[in-house]
């Protein structure tokens, strides 16, 4: 299998210069846990990588001032990325290699095109192709709104 038949295509993303709020709107509502970053709205070229754990341990941890751009926060280029046509083990690997959730699927000039998440892998193989990532992926809860009781 490859990486086109599991990905999520046509990813939602953010640029550098948006504000990480942006980014932490479209993981709580998207019920994700990263967002890929391209250059701008009309260039998708991939240049980095935010998750909650950027926003967390770069932002929010160190008392970051608003507004806080995405590009102070994010992990930048280079990232482990795939092409299209990449086997799912070679994603697997770097998953495991790379200690990643998600690797984006960029075309021949990295260009955004896709993501493919450990959820993807775990839910779209065959249970016993996913085995090695089914042990580290955590079933989705079915309550993405929790947030809003807890505060």
């Amino acid at each position: 299998m490859k990486a086109r038949d599991i990905m999520t295509p046509k990813p939602f993303f953010v640029t550098p210069t948006d504000d990480v709020c942006k980014a932490a709107e479209i993981m709580r509502y998207e019920n994700i846990g990263g967002v890929p970053v391209v250059e701008s709205e009309t260039r998708l070229r991939l240049v980095g990588l935010i998750t909650d754990r950027d926003i967390a341990t770069r932002c929010v941890a160190r008392r970051h001032q608003h507004p806080c751009p995405v590009h102070d926060v994010m992990t930048p280029a280079p990232l482990s990325t795939v092409h299209p046509d990449a086997e799912v083990s070679e994603i697997v690997r770097l998953m495991e290699e790379g200690s990643v959730r998600r690797v984006p699927v960029v075309s021949d000039d990295g260009v955004l095109i896709g993501i493919v998440a450990e959820a993807d892998i775990a839910t779209k193989l065959p249970p016993e192709e996913a085995l090695p990532l089914r042990k580290r992926v955590k079933p989705h809860t079915g309550v993405p709104h929790l947030g809003r009781e807890l505060r």
